[in-house]
């Protein structure tokens, strides 16, 4: 079975997300969705499909059974909501929503309309992701004392000036770890498993003009015992790989994008060697360090397949709603320590 998609919201991510498709042979752009007219056409006349400018035309029609949504991150749940109103599966681009509460409107309404939910988190998909949480799993590394996340990107003033909603809280959520960060924040609770309490310092040290943070340190401590840190910038020049370290009694990992440039253990295995050689040099872009444009789409081709498969089979895929609702509690608490001054502990107590 063929399975057809539209796309709601046609910017910069919209193309990734079709160049994704294109690639996967059991399916195909069949309607984007755009507020601006000329660019849906434009948009459709490279990737194929019916263009739309009137979402309720878009979500009736029965060309096709899955969304995705490209649109800026705090207009997600409306457009989620119309789509599994309209029995549409659904795949949100990063994050889910802007805060935890969007993102249980976004979740129930799936529920309630008994259709797939995935947030997309690609990076959970590459294959050296997956060799890592499988030492943590097996417990190669010992008991984990340390599990550190570092986003040193960089973001020109013109980045932000480019949109009148990059740097909002409204449109945006947060900055460098809502919007930048969240892959690896994503990665980290992913292999070192809940945190349950953070402290946390942000500012905006290195914009103008920008409602949110470019630059945020977190202390967190794991359901497990471990310790950690996360910092997250969007004013490191030149830009850095994101970069994973994981420390343990027995064995310690670090991952730098898609490349292990560690992988230690007090007891060796015989493929060991292998891994080491095989993920040394992996990425092939930048990573989105300095130009949120220089980013393969691999991973959200391969997620894209695991959603269809869950549709085919039924199931849940990977990244669930639930699972993509994590890393945005997670920012939500940090940003709430560095507004009090004082820890927050996660899961977050409702407000008011």
């Amino acid at each position: 079975m063929k399975h057809k998609f539209g796309i709601i919201g046609l910017g910069m991510i919209a193309e990734m997300h079709a160049k994704a498709i294109q690639d996967i042979p059991e399916a195909e752009v069949v309607a984007c969705f755009d507020v601006n007219g000329e660019r849906a056409k434009e948009f459709c006349a490279t990737y194929g499909g019916t263009p739309y400018v009137d979402l309720d035309r878009f979500l009736a029609s029965d060309e096709f059974d899955i969304v995705t949504i490209c649109t800026p991150s705090g207009l997600h749940m409306e457009s989620a909501v119309a789509a599994a109103n309209a029995k549409k599966h659904i795949i949100v681009e990063k994050p889910l929503e802007i805060t935890v509460e969007r993102c249980d409107a976004i979740i129930e309404a799936a529920k309630k309309h008994n259709v797939v939910l995935s947030g997309i988190f690609p990076s959970r998909f590459h294959s050296v992701s997956q060799v890592v949480k499988q030492a943590i799993e097996t417990r190669r590394l010992g008991p984990v004392v340390l599990g550190d996340a570092y986003v040193k990107w960089y973001r020109s003033q013109a980045y932000y000036d480019s949109s009148g909603w990059k740097g909002t809280w409204k449109f945006d959520g947060g900055g460098a770890l809502m919007n930048q960060s969240i892959h690896a924040i994503d990665l980290l609770q992913w292999f070192m498993g809940p945190v349950t309490q953070v402290t946390a310092y942000a500012g905006t040290l290195a914009h103008e003009n920008i409602e949110v943070e470019d630059t945020a340190v977190a202390v967190l401590k794991f359901a497990n015992g471990a310790l950690g840190v996360i910092e997250g910038t969007t004013g490191a020049y030149p830009g850095f790989y994101k970069r994973i370290e994981l420390s343990g009694s027995k064995g310690s990992v670090i991952l730098e994008e898609e490349n292990l440039t560690m992988w230690k253990f007090a007891e060796e295995s015989p493929q060991d060697e292998k891994i080491r050689s095989d993920f040394a040099a992996l990425t092939a872009t930048g990573g989105g360090a300095a130009d949120p444009t220089a980013i393969g789409y691999h991973g959200h081709m391969l997620q894209f397949m695991d959603v269809i498969e869950a549709i085919d089979n039924g199931t849940q895929p990977l990244i669930d709603g639930t699972e993509a609702r994590k890393a945005v509690e997670i920012i939500q608490a940090i940003y709430r320590s560095a507004q009090i001054g004082a820890p927050v502990d996660v899961p977050l107590k409702r407000q008011g």
